[in-house]
C-alpha cells in the first residue's frame, strides 16, 4: 500500500470504546457488513477511475453527478443482486473524484495525490441517524453531524441524506454513518449492475481491538491480522474479480 493512502487515511489508533454496545450487532451476509452503503474508491481523475474498474470488472460505471461545493464527482456501480436472502439488497460503488468545475475538493483532499485508484472509507446504512446520535452522545462517544448532504444527478435531480461521523474512526478503517432522504431513490437502484461484493475485510496489526470497536457499533464486519492497516473488498463480476485495497 502506498505511503500516502496509508498516512492519510489509514492511520489506525490503538483502543476501542469501554462501553458496551449502543446497536445490536447485525448479522453479516456472505462475508461483509448487513448494513454496508456504499464503498468509496478514490481517484485522481473521475474518467481514470472508470476505466480502472471497467478494464478490471467488466462492467462501466455511470456517472452520478456532483458534490455541490464539496469540490467532487462520482461514478456508480450497483453492488447488490436481489436474492431470497436479501430480497432488497442496497449496496453500491462509488468512484469519486475532484469535479474541475469547482474550485477545490473540500472532503477527501488527499485524492488528488493518488497516482491509482484507491479505497478511501465505506459507509453503514442507518434509517434512525438522530436517535443514533442521542445514543452515541449519552455514551460520551465524540462525532460530528449529523450533516445533511447533497449530490446532484445528471438528470436535474437532487439526493439528500444525512451523515454521522465518529471522531475516532480508527483512522478510516471504521465507517461513517447514512440515512437517505425518504425521498430520494437509493443509489445503488439505478446503477449499472453486473457486479456483486463478495467480501470485505479489515486489516490491523491488532484486529481484535478494531473488532471489539466494530461489534460494539453493530458493525458485524470481518476484521484479520495484518502489518499494515488497510480495507480490502473483492467485487465479483461476471467471471470477472475486482480486487480492491486503501
Amino acid at each position: 500500500m502506498e505511503n500516502l493512502s496509508r498516512r492519510t487515511f489509514l492511520a489506525f489508533t490503538a483502543g476501542a470504546f469501554i462501553t458496551p454496545p449502543i446497536w445490536p450487532a447485525e448479522a453479516r451476509v456472505a462475508g461483509f457488513p448487513a448494513l454496508l452503503d456504499h464503498i468509496l474508491l478514490g481517484c485522481n481523475d473521475l474518467d481514470r477511475g472508470i476505466a480502472f474498474v471497467e478494464e478490471r470488472a467488466g462492467v462501466r460505471a455511470s456517472f452520478g453527478g456532483v458534490h455541490p461545493g464539496r469540490g467532487t464527482q462520482n461514478a456508480l456501480i450497483s453492488l447488490g443482486e436481489r436474492t431470497p436472502r436479501e430480497p432488497n439488497p442496497r449496496r453500491y460503488l462509488e468512484i469519486i473524484a475532484p469535479d474541475p468545475k469547482q474550485s477545490g475538493v473540500q472532503q477527501y483532499s488527499a485524492i488528488t495525490k493518488l497516482n491509482e485508484p484507491r479505497l478511501i472509507g465505506w459507509a453503514a446504512h442507518r434509517d434512525d441517524l438522530d436517535q443514533f446520535a442521542a445514543r452515541l452522545r449519552k455514551e460520551g462517544i465524540e462525532f460530528e453531524g449529523p450533516q445533511p448532504g447533497s449530490r446532484q444527478r445528471p438528470d436535474g435531480k437532487v439526493l439528500h441524506w444525512k451523515a454521522l461521523r465518529i471522531k475516532d474512526d480508527r483512522g478510516g478503517l471504521l465507517p461513517f454513518f447514512i440515512e437517505w432522504s425518504a425521498d430520494t431513490t437509493h443509489p445503488s437502484v439505478d446503477a449499472p449492475r453486473g457486479c456483486h461484493l463478495e467480501s470485505f475485510t479489515l486489516l490491523a496489526p491488532d484486529p481484535d481491538a478494531l473488532s471489539k470497536t466494530a461489534d460494539q457499533l453493530g458493525l458485524g464486519v470481518t476484521t484479520s491480522k495484518a502489518a499494515e492497516f488497510q480495507i480490502r473488498a473483492v467485487i465479483a463480476c461476471a467471471g470477472k474479480e475486482l480486487r480492491l485495497t486503501s
